[in-house]
């Protein structure tokens, strides 16, 4: 597999991106500290947002691939993706440990 810079600045911002509103950071915390996954009524219900704006945080994070959603029923369950969240995070803040040539 090539490494393709481009896509991965792109990738980069899109999370940054979706990080940058605190109802999403706040949506990632409760994730984790609720077990890593949660129906969308249980984490609209934690919120003082309208459904619809729930949902739009919801899907902003999905597309980032902070979260992936599975159908159980009738239900949509959203699970933190961790790895994605700490990968990408990390090899940012990478870039600050080595000294500019």
């Amino acid at each position: 597999m090539t490494y393709d810079p481009a896509s991965d600045l792109e990738n980069t911002e899109q999370i940054f991106s979706a990080l940058a509103h605190q109802s999403r950071r706040h949506i990632l915390l409760t994730l984790h500290f609720r077990g890593g996954q949660m129906s969308a009524g249980d984490i609209a219900n934690r919120f003082a947002c309208s459904w619809p704006t729930t949902t739009r945080h919801l899907n902003i994070l999905r597309v980032s691939g902070l979260i992936s959603v599975d159908k159980v029923g009738r239900e949509r369950v959203y699970k933190l993706e961790r790895e994605k969240l700490t990968k990408t995070i990390g090899e940012w803040l990478d870039w600050f440990e080595r000294k500019p040539e």
